[in-house]
């Protein structure tokens, strides 16, 4: 039973593999060779990450394939519905990173509210030669605390964003399509625990009553965050997209930028990955990651164990 884990796994992940009688390769295999990599070594399984695209024609190429794996939580890159008319296993790892991604929001979120993605840039230029300068500039930062964050998309992720809210003493508000209320288990170090219940908030609402907004959904065919919703959202407000590039527009985010509706934008996912649009990359009032949001080592290695459980899983069914 051969694996190809094309854009990674942890050791975890593979050691359980391995254990459990599998053969798994890491080797990276470009997207113009992997079909007949995976006809020529017998891969039945194949596990990707954002980079490697498991589509139609793929799926048709390789009729050896009995599962694929996504190791995260979107699978806009794989044909999932097509897998599945195949006879397929389409799986993924929905709760492994949201911990990962959550943790992310509030790194952006802490850092732009204190202008420190604009500091990092201008500190190694200017900082021994203009330092009263840049301490002036970078006062009048804000507190988190007190403050409304509205949260678009309130699954895995959104809630672990809503707990550390919560947390930090912040307001929450979030939408959802799927969910009207949900209570929320905060655990605390010493076992303890308080749990919240929030109930959900007009699209309109949240967009009015926000200081921050911050998106979890999947990919989309439309804009969530266009014109039409920026024109509705308090002035200054910050926004936050560690979700999919595309759900917001680009080009109306950098308009509001300039007009100082929007007073910062924090981005770890970009409409045009992996080229993403230079006047977003050179706007000093957006900070920037490299879709980044799952890359710790403990959500790969969450990810790793439990791909590796669900193929085992499988097999043994």
């Amino acid at each position: 039973m051969n694996v190809l884990a094309n854009d990674g796994i942890s050791v975890e992940g593979v050691e359980k593999l391995n254990q459990a009688g599998f053969n798994v390769t890491t080797e990276s295999i470009s997207q113009e060779e992997i079909v007949d990599y995976i006809n020529t070594n017998n891969i039945e399984v194949l596990l990707v990450r954002s980079a490697t695209k498991a589509r139609k024609d793929l799926i048709d190429e390789c009729p050896g394939l009995k599962i694929i794996g996504r190791g995260g939580v979107g699978m806009d890159n794989i044909d999932v519905e097509y897998a599945k008319n195949k006879n397929i296993h389409v799986i993924n790892t929905p709760a492994a990173s949201s911990i990962s991604v959550a943790e992310l929001v509030f790194a952006h979120l802490f850092s732009c509210v204190r202008k420190l993605h604009q500091s990092n840039r201008s500190m190694p230029l200017e900082g021994d030669s203009n330092f009263k300068k840049l301490k002036k500039s970078y006062a009048g930062g804000i507190e988190l605390k007190g403050k409304t964050l509205g949260i678009i998309g309130f699954g895995r992720i959104g809630q672990e964003v809503a707990k550390i809210a919560i947390g930090s003493g912040m307001n929450v508000k979030f939408s959802d399509l799927h969910t009207n209320s949900a209570t929320l288990k905060l655990e605390f170090f010493d076992g303890s625990h308080k749990d919240f219940k929030l109930n959900s908030s007009s699209m309109d609402d949240l967009l009015k009553e926000s200081d921050f907004i911050t998106l979890h959904v999947p990919a989309q065919k439309e804009y969530i965050i266009s014109q039409n919703e920026f024109s509705k959202m308090r002035d200054g407000v910050g926004i936050v997209n560690a979700a999919r590039g595309g759900v917001i527009d680009e080009k109306a985010l950098l308009n509001n930028i300039s007009k100082n509706k929007v007073s910062f934008a924090a981005l770890d996912t970009f409409e045009n990955e992996p080229n993403p649009s230079i006047k977003v990359l050179m706007n000093q009032n957006i900070s920037l990651t490299p879709h980044i949001g799952a890359a710790t080592n403990e959500a790969q290695k969450r990810i790793g164990i439990e791909l590796a459980d669900q193929i085992i899983n499988i097999y043994n069914s």
